[in-house]
């Protein structure tokens, strides 16, 4: 059986292509008894494949990644929209977090959508740029929270994990994987990209 990287294990995750026989060939080497155990098991944790639209949400003061997706069990997620929250360095802070709940309200507005997940803010050592990556959270959080949408949060690095196989990968490799796994035709923007990969993520591991 040839070796899948965990992308492609994701993948098939999503499309509910892994089944309890796929389980019992990786495992072939083992004992009968072992084997039925193992197959067991696997098969009382398969997770039904996600099935609905997600809006992911990468959070920044000057530039929000917002990029709306749709699962469909065995079909290829699509992007239905996506868009950078651009706010001028000169307004104040106050005008970026308006714009930002602004957007996130437009999206969630009429689109039917299951689930919200966003990135977490990572590890930072200036203590105003943290207030500043929170204010934008809140800002977000608060738009989806208004309009009663389930809100899940992912670190960084398992957003990467789960999508490109590498907890380090660079933003490049993160907009084109992202833009692999959507058929997207046109390159996305980071911020989109990164927003596109929470929502991936999201899909890929949520239990109900």
């Amino acid at each position: 059986m040839p070796r899948q990287n965990v992308r492609q294990l994701w993948a098939a995750k999503l499309s509910g292509k892994i089944t309890a026989a796929s389980t019992a060939t990786l495992t072939a080497t083992a004992s009968l008894k072992h084997l039925t155990l193992k197959a067991t098991a696997s098969l009382s944790l398969t997770r039904a494949p996600f099935s609905g639209r997600v809006l992911g949400i990468d959070p920044s003061l000057r530039g929000t990644g917002l990029a709306l997706i749709e699962f469909t069990p065995g079909r290829q997620p699509i992007l239905l929209r996506c868009l950078t929250v651009k706010v001028p360095a000169r307004e104040p802070m106050s005008v970026a977090l308006a714009e930002i709940h602004r957007a996130v309200t437009a999206f969630v507005v009429g689109q039917d959508i299951r689930h919200v997940a966003l990135e977490q803010t990572i590890f930072v050592q200036n203590f105003q740029t943290a207030q500043i990556l929170g204010a934008a959270r809140g800002a977000a959080i608060a738009a989806a929270a208004l309009h009663e949408k389930p809100i899940f949060e992912y670190a960084p690095l398992r957003v990467k994990q789960a999508v490109v196989g590498a907890g380090r990968a660079s933003k490049e490799q993160m907009a084109r994987t992202v833009m692999s796994m959507l058929g997207h035709g046109r390159p996305l923007a980071f911020d989109e990209a990164d927003a596109a990969g929470v929502a991936l993520c999201h899909a890929f591991t949520w239990r109900e």
